[in-house]
Parts: C-alpha cells; structure tokens; sequence
C-alpha cells in the first residue's frame, strides 16, 4: 500500500501532478501495490480535484475522519467532533491566546467549509462559505474545527492548542495557516488503519510520504515513511528517508526505486 498526503507532498504547485509522478504510481500498481490518498482536506473539498486526477481508490480525508470510496461517491465512515466540545475547545484556547478566528468543516460528501469574519482560508482553491457569527459555525455536524492566531506562529499556535484542550480534542498543524482541531484520537494513522483493514492490509504492507506535523502519525504506523525534502522539521526528525521535494517529483523517485 502506498499512501501520500496531497498537498506539499504528491500535488506541485497549482493542485498538479507531474507526468513523472502518474507513471510512478501506474508502476506502483502494476506491481500490485494500492494508492491510497490520506489528506487533511475534507471529502467535498477533494472530491473535484480527485476527480480530475482519474483517481478511483479510498481516500482518507478530513485528517483521519472519513473514509470515502472515490469509485462510488461513497463515504465508507466518517467521525465527528462533538459542537459542544468543539466551542469548550475554542473557548479554552482563547483562555491563553486570546481571540481567534475560527472556520468548520461540516461532516458529510456535501458539507461546507464555514468560515467566521476575519478568518482567511490557507488554500485558496478550497470552497469556503461566510457566516456572520460563530455560533453559526455549529449549524450541522462538523469533522473539524480549523484555527488562526492574528499573531502566533502555526507552531506556536498548535503548542498552546495542544496544551488547552488535552483530552478534548486532537490538535495538528497540517500546514501554512492551518491549525486544526479534529476528535480526540483521530489523526490520519487512524483513518489510514481502517483504509487498510478494508484491503485487508496493514502497517507492514505500507510505504507512506507526507510534508507535515499532521503526517507523524502516519509516517510512525507505516512501515516506511518517507518526508518530502521541503517538509516540516517534526516529520524529518521521524522518517525512515528524506526524498527531494514536492516540486522535484520526490514520491516519484522512491517509487521508480521501489518498484522499477
């Protein structure tokens, strides 16, 4: 099983995937290997970019939270975090922060992403939906909670996040701008475990690549786990390998090592 994270890791700049990187993963499969997306980006925020990939194989999106069957439109799982818990996090966080500017992303194949006045979306290729007040950020079901300080660091952010809602929530910095809170034990190790147990697979069969915080996890479960040469110094201080970057085809150079 090989399993990338998208952005920073198999995406170039502009949501692309080079002509190298699509012969790669065709060899990978040849050789009877299953690609396994696992993102931070949640279902209805991928499903269009997947889409355009030619992508058919489960996904493992929304952090760890969802598992979707690209091939059928099909969420296969998907967890929640509580609103309630969701509002005691943000409250406990802003305790020791200050304000903050808070955004959702609703739980389902057709949630939206909520945003909050003053909150700015990291991506910005990613559909986002104004509401005028947090309390409307609750409306329906949420996966996660996205997170941003007018003036702390991302890492900094996470540090204080992790520290305010230990045992509330799980708190990941998943890349320029996105602090996020998702439910307590959830990360993509977990998302990417149910993935595998649907293939009948596990950690031993698994070579995976990621560029930040949010990776650890996975790269700490899989047998291999590779980090992107541009990625976070969290996730280079845990891979088995450190590969060229994103833009320099790094998950392309491994797999033509591996499989070719």
């Amino acid at each position: 099983m090989v399993a990338t994270d998208l952005d920073g890791t198999l995406l170039r700049a502009g949501d692309r995937v080079s002509a190298r990187t699509r012969a790669a993963l065709e060899l990978a499969r040849g050789a009877g290997a299953r690609h396994i997306v696992v993102t931070g980006r949640p279902v209805p925020g991928v499903r269009g970019l997947l889409a355009a990939l030619g992508y058919e194989g489960i996904a493992v999106c929304g952090q760890g939270a969802q598992v979707y069957d690209a091939a059928s439109g099909r969420m296969l799982s998907a967890l929640t975090l509580d609103r309630e818990t969701a509002a005691t996090a943000l409250g406990k966080i802003e305790a020791e922060t200050g304000a903050l500017y808070a955004a959702v992303d609703q739980d389902g194949t057709d949630g939206h992403t909520l945003i909050e006045p003053g909150y700015r979306m990291a991506h910005p290729t990613l559909p986002a939906r104004p509401v005028p007040h947090r309390d409307a950020l609750w409306e329906r079901p949420i996966a996660k909670v996205l997170v941003r300080h007018p003036e702390l660091t991302d890492d900094e952010l996470a540090a204080t996040a992790r520290s305010a809602v230990d045992g509330l929530a799980t708190v990941t910095m998943a890349g320029p701008g996105t602090v996020e809170l998702q439910p307590l034990g959830v990360t993509k190790a977990t998302g990417l475990a149910r993935a595998a147990e649907l293939l009948g697979l596990g950690p031993a069969d698994t070579l995976a690549f990621g560029d930040m915080p949010n990776d650890v996890p996975m790269l700490q479960w899989a047998a291999h786990g590779v980090a992107m040469a541009n990625s976070h110094p969290e996730l280079l201080a845990v891979a088995d390998e450190i590969t060229t970057s994103n833009e320099e085809d790094g998950v392309a150079r491994v797999l033509e090592r591996v499989y070719g």
